[in-house]
């Protein structure tokens, strides 16, 4: 899957699972227009999150950051300029 073109302005909306057994993309959510994303990590201590930024960077080529949501699912991930 290319998640490269799910970036609408250089961002994109994911809802993250935590504590999933591998970090993979599950699918685009249709209803809150958001990709799905298993995470690997707990979130605690921003392990999820940081786990989720890498997993995103690692398949677009691009360093990325959350720039909200980073206490909740819900998350907005923007390319690093």
């Amino acid at each position: 899957m290319d998640i490269r073109s799910f970036f609408v302005n250089d961002c994109i909306k994911i809802v993250v699972k935590p504590n999933a057994p591998k970090t993979e993309v599950v699918g685009w959510d249709e209803n809150k227009k958001a990709l799905r994303v298993a995470v690997n990590a707990v979130p605690d201590k921003d392990k999820a999150n940081n786990k989720l930024v890498k997993f995103i960077s690692k398949q677009i080529g691009e360093n990325v950051e959350i720039i909200s949501g980073s206490k909740s699912r819900e998350k907005l991930i923007k390319i690093k300029e």
